[in-house]
């Protein structure tokens, strides 16, 4: 099963936390829904640059708080705090309501599975070769202090004819065990001869139990 799944889901409940979280209405329910994948591409496209691997998006009957965790939160608060001002501007302008914007440093952010996964799709699509950029990706990430790491990679390789798979492991990546602290990241790199899919495992260590990921060493600023 640890191998079909999307490790972030499979572990939902148990060591991971939900990405939004909120209850709604039958009714309202599909339009927040919308509603989050929209501030989550605005926030991804626009601020793509200040290195950001997860966004948590939590709504009450009268409010709507938005986390971005970053690994660059200078970029995003900018000076005097004006860069998330005008992000939270954008963020109500699209969304047509007030809410909260909250920005979380990541302290380590060579061990985040969506970070590795975006810096190795920006390096292929400026046509690096792939194994040299997998191999060298794996081994930062290792050396950052990670107990294991696997990365995929997919599609026209070096533009081939033909579409296939190419892998890197080192470490231990046991996707099966739900203790294991897993991070995992999913990008696209488009290239002159098509889409090249990027995912990476991340193995962060042991979890002790009753512990959620993401609780410890977090700190942030609200806008």
């Amino acid at each position: 099963m640890g191998q079909k799944v999307c490790p972030i889901s499979f572990r939902l409940g148990i060591t991971e936390d939900w990405r939004s979280r909120w209850y709604a209405e039958k009714g309202r329910f599909g339009q927040y829904v919308v509603e989050d994948e929209k501030i989550r591409r605005f926030i991804k496209k626009g601020y793509k640059f200040a290195g950001i691997p997860r966004i948590d998006i939590e709504r009450t009957r009268e409010s709507l708080s938005v986390t971005i965790h970053s690994a660059r939160p200078g970029l995003l608060i900018g000076r005097k705090g004006v860069e998330v001002e005008r992000l939270k501007d954008d963020l109500e302008h699209l969304t047509g309501h007030g809410l909260e914007v909250n920005i979380v440093e990541e302290d380590q952010p060579q061990l985040r599975g969506q970070l590795v996964a975006e810096d190795v799709a920006g390096q292929l699509e400026r046509r690096s070769n792939f194994r040299h950029t997998i191999g060298k990706a794996a081994q930062g990430v290792m050396d950052a202090g990670a107990r294991g790491v696997r990365i995929n990679v997919a599609g026209r390789l070096s533009g081939a004819e033909l579409a296939r798979r190419e892998k890197i492991i080192m470490g231990s990546v046991p996707l099966q065990t739900l203790t294991a602290e897993i991070d995992y990241g999913f990008a696209e790199a488009q290239t002159k001869y098509g889409l090249i899919g990027v995912k990476v495992w991340v193995n962060r260590g042991q979890l002790p139990p009753g512990t959620r990921m993401g609780q410890e060493g977090e700190h942030g600023v609200n806008a």
